[in-house]
């Protein structure tokens, strides 16, 4: 589990023990099953990293919502945005091994992360990292129910491909923008898991 989950998971946990001890047997069960969930949610999988050196993983777990044609800074590129369901992993990865160069938080709105202005408008953690082949752009993004971002890797930092970098607390959405040079792997609709699955390649 996620060291940041155990101030969420042990108060409902003990208070759900304590009721129990006291034969309050509905509220031990209730607060007992709810600090059950939440150390389900934070969660922390060990996942195979591909060894494939053109490969861009996917920083998160959850569903692909779309794969756009963006513009970033001027230059032209592609953008892959992820749904995480309050039922995924919510710990982020790194896309691929580099150089953290920024982070930027965003103060912003709380839109359900299934809409496309979530990727604009909701507070989030911009994220630049410079790799061999060129630089990716990533964004923890808040949601409706996710009011936390969290980056755990500050810049001038080096992270490996499928390195843990951060977490979104509870459901959200993750975008990752590439620049033009890479051949995108995946389509909506897919299922895809933070560190392993290879969501593009750099051709």
């Amino acid at each position: 589990m996620v060291r940041d989950g155990y101030k969420f998971a042990m108060p409902p946990l003990v208070l759900g023990l304590t009721a129990l001890a006291f034969g309050w047997r509905w509220s031990g069960a209730i607060l007992f099953l709810l600090g059950a969930f939440v150390v389900y949610f934070f969660r922390d999988p060990e996942r195979k990293i591909p060894s494939d050196p053109s490969a861009v993983v996917s920083p998160a777990d959850g569903r692909v919502m779309e794969v756009v044609d963006e513009e970033l800074g001027g230059r032209r590129g592609r953008r892959i945005s992820i749904f995480l369901a309050i039922w995924n992993v919510h710990v982020n990865r790194a896309p691929a091994a580099g150089r953290i160069e920024r982070v930027e938080y965003r103060r912003g709105r709380f839109y359900a992360a299934m809409r496309s202005r979530a990727s604009i408008e909701n507070e989030q953690n911009v994220i630049y990292l410079a790799t061999e082949r060129g630089e990716i752009v990533f964004k923890q993004i808040a949601g409706w129910v996710a009011r936390r971002v969290v980056c755990w890797k500050r810049p001038a930092e080096t992270v490996r491909i499928g390195e843990r970098i951060g977490l979104i607390r509870f459901g959200s959405r993750m975008d990752l923008w590439l620049p033009e040079g890479v051949e995108i792997a995946v389509a909506p609709g897919e299922h895809v898991a933070g560190g392993s699955s290879v969501v593009a390649r750099w051709k």
